[in-house]
């Protein structure tokens, strides 16, 4: 007789230290998710999403490159479990891209003009002084800020 799988994921040591944390951040995703979008427009829908997705990268980039509390082992379970984003991470460890806030906001294809977006120009250099991104809603994401 066949041995039969399960999906049973095997948590690696130290996952029950960040794991309260991941859980609450799922759940204010799916509240997100769930939100009516009444009077918002269709970009502003998004936003919360991608904070919160952008949150959840941060904690896991911080643990491990920052403050060096979790294994490789753990910080590679999290990546592949998608419980942060391998991509924004990448950028995050180059320079000038410290503070990125999304990925789609310095792909030039998504911009007049085929630029990054105008939450990536330092402030001092910005004309309006109060500007939000139109993909995520972010209020500047510039290294030099």
């Amino acid at each position: 007789m066949p041995k039969v799988k399960t999906s049973r994921v095997k948590y690696p040591e130290g996952w029950e230290l960040i794991e309260p944390t991941l859980r609450e951040l799922q759940a204010k995703m799916r509240e997100a998710e769930n939100d009516p979008h009444d009077g918002k427009r269709k970009c502003e829908t998004l936003w919360p999403i991608f904070k919160i997705a952008h949150q959840k990268s941060r904690y896991v980039f911080d643990l491990y490159h920052r403050r060096k509390e979790i294994s490789k082992e753990l910080y590679e379970f999290c990546l592949d479990q998608g419980y942060a984003d391998r991509n924004l991470i990448a950028k995050w460890k180059k320079p000038g891209y410290e503070r990125l806030c999304c990925l789609r906001c310095m792909q030039p294809r998504d911009h007049n003009f085929a630029t990054t977006c105008v939450c990536r120009v330092p402030k001092q250099l910005r004309e309006e002084k109060v500007i939000e991104c139109v993909h995520c809603g972010c209020k500047g994401c510039a290294s030099g800020d």
